[in-house]
């Protein structure tokens, strides 16, 4: 018996079979409320598992600060300590990933779409705890990554773990459960169930199988995730925004050109991550020691610039707000803006475990804003708000990159 047999024969070991089979199925396919119900378990999973991921991250991220402001900062040099720390959280990540689950690497996203195509596996006994675990010393140490991805694997794993434990047999159902974990691992995320479902309905559209039950399995389990998220972190928007006004009928043109522009650079940005991805294969070679030193001196790094320039680092989340304030000019936005594709890169093409969503928003943030900064500054005569545009930027570069408009 192999150790994943083992495991999962643990886990179902403690389940009652002959009352699983008569509340799932009525002969060899799952009735539609079964199927529902099963989608209300794993968004309600997904949602825990998407919001302590949350709250775990948040808490290694202050932890480091404080350790830094207090006993570590007062024995070794402020930039040594940074250095150290955030290496050491780096280091954990990338171990967890090359030793145990190396598909938990990057957003996971991939992963799971393969899945629903039935080409890759999806172990979620070691997918859930490595991508969790891995992705707080990842995005705790100050890398430029989202949560966003990984807990749309993480709750597609937990879809798949929910068909495993209740021994759903019926491809379609485990298909449409896988799904409805990824839409409530988004749904999570971003305090957004609209999003989540959105995201599997057109972004995986390739690999959704569109059905009646189906859909109304990913917007249970969506709806679901989010209750959780709110029963544990509140009403509050996960990115908070100023109250705009409408734009005025003659400025929708500036909206078509931010469009193309952002067209045109997703379409390089893609290129771009593809060769960074590349480029650090071809560094390590997929050697666990030259990946791991690779690893840790990139955690390195970016704890160093946590102390000198923080608007580099992390996922990015919380650098929008200050740019929707007007907090920065012109010269500085577009300076954040290349600073943090650069960033962008280096740690998403590290195959570092974390998402990609939160730094795009970011990026489209940081370009969105100074464009409509130099717009109101160019035209006078046109009355412009270019917190308005810094909006429309965050959705013109997710469906630019993600091709996922409507999301967007």
């Amino acid at each position: 018996m192999t150790k994943r047999e083992r495991i999962v024969k643990s886990v179902l070991a403690h389940v009652p079979k002959d009352a699983i089979n008569q509340f799932v199925s009525r002969g060899s396919t799952p009735t539609s409320f079964s199927v529902l119900f099963m989608a209300a378990i794993v968004g309600t999973l997904a949602g825990l598992v998407g919001t302590y991921f949350e709250i775990a991250v948040h808490f290694v991220s202050e932890t480091r600060t404080e350790w830094l402001k207090s006993e570590i900062g007062s024995v070794l040099p402020l930039w040594l300590a940074a250095i150290l720390i955030s290496g050491a959280l780096a280091f954990i990540g990338y171990y967890l990933v090359h030793r145990f689950a190396p598909e938990a690497s990057g957003s996971g996203i991939p992963e799971i779409e393969g899945a629903m195509d039935n080409i890759r596996p999806v172990r979620w006994w070691r997918v859930i705890p490595v991508k969790f675990f891995g992705g707080m010393g990842a995005l705790g140490s100050g890398m430029v990554l989202g949560r966003e991805g990984p807990t749309v694997q993480m709750g597609g794993a937990v879809g798949r773990m929910v068909t495993d434990i209740f021994r759903i047999k019926d491809d379609d159902t485990r298909h449409s459960l896988l799904a409805s974990g990824a839409a409530g691992g988004l749904a999570a995320a971003f305090n957004a169930p609209l999003a989540g479902i959105m995201f599997v309905v057109e972004e995986m559209r390739p690999q959704f199988r569109y059905s009646l039950i189906s859909i109304r399995a990913v917007i249970i389990s969506a709806i679901m995730a989010n209750i959780v998220f709110r029963a544990i972190n509140g009403q509050e928007a996960v990115i908070t925004m100023p109250q705009y006004q409408s734009p005025e009928l003659q400025s929708l043109w500036l909206f078509l050109l931010l469009g193309s522009l952002f067209g045109v650079f997703g379409v390089i940005f893609n290129k771009l991550i593809t060769i960074a991805q590349d480029s650090f294969v071809a560094l390590h070679k997929n050697d666990r020691k030259r990946y791991l030193i690779t690893g840790t001196i990139l955690g390195g790094v970016f704890g160093l610039l946590l102390l000198y320039v923080p608007q580099l680092t992390g996922g990015g989340i919380g650098l929008i707000p200050d740019i929707t304030n007007g907090n920065y000019s012109i010269s500085i936005l577009v300076m954040l803006f290349v600073g943090r594709v650069i960033t962008t890169l280096l740690c998403f093409g590290s195959g570092a475990p974390g998402g990609i969503f939160a730094p795009m928003l970011a990026l489209g943030t940081l370009f969105g804003y100074a464009f409509g900064a130099s717009a109101d500054m160019l035209l006078p005569s046109l009355t412009i708000e270019p917190g308005v545009f810094a909006i429309a930027g965050m959705g013109a570069l997710f469906a630019a990159t993600v091709r996922a408009p409507i999301t967007g």
